[in-house]
């Protein structure tokens, strides 16, 4: 009996595989895993924005609105849960994706703002926030290039046959991916130019 249950398991077990379940967890623990990364970096983002706004803000008060949309923007990133349960769901993905595209848009307009300020972009604080910010921008990059070529891998997967019979008999469907909408602005670190122009000649 000992020696039948072996065999049924060991059947089992090569069924799995050659039926591409393995392949599905794995694909999809690699998924939860960049997700995460991503998660990180963009959190990295949010939690620099304070002390940005603050140094813009000692050397342009009169930038209200722009310095209230970062602001804002970032509270909006703040209140959404980016949990691995949003990868299940289009519809909190996508909201998540418009949250973190508002916060890039509302740091661009900032740093197009900063470059009126000559005695801003000579801070030492600044230049610090900035440089950080700019690094952060690259991690996030690559952290999203990793996402989306490990969801770009697992769709495939959960859609080829015969996987997709049994992504369908265990429940696992296609996970929503970053859209190509806001990917060069977000491809794109933000820069501050800190030399000054040179002057036209004569």
């Amino acid at each position: 009996m000992r020696k039948i249950l072996t065999v049924l398991a060991a059947l089992a077990s090569l069924s799995l595989t050659n039926c591409g379940y393995n392949a599905i967890q794995s694909e999809d623990e690699q998924i939860k895993a960049n997700w995460s990364e991503v998660v990180n970096q963009y959190q990295r983002r949010a939690d620099l924005v304070p002390n940005l706004v603050n140094s813009v803000k000692g050397f342009a008060q009169q930038e209200k609105d722009v310095l209230l949309g970062v602001t804002n923007a970032r509270a909006k990133v703040g209140s959404i849960q980016a949990t691995p349960e949003v990868l299940n769901d289009p519809s909190a993905f996508q909201k998540f994706q418009a949250a973190q595209g508002e916060l890039s848009s509302a740091l661009l307009r900032l740093l197009v703002v900063t470059e009126n300020y000559p005695q801003l972009k000579s801070d030492a604080l600044f230049k610090d926030l900035m440089s950080q910010l700019e690094g952060t921008e690259n991690r996030i990059t690559v952290a999203r290039n990793r996402y989306i070529k490990s969801v770009q891998e697992y769709n495939v997967t959960v859609r080829s046959f015969p996987n997709n019979l049994t992504a369908m008999m265990f429940g696992y469907k296609e996970k929503p991916n970053f859209s190509v909408d806001n990917e060069k602005e977000i491809s794109t670190a933000p820069k501050v130019d800190f030399n000054p122009a040179p002057a036209p000649s004569k």
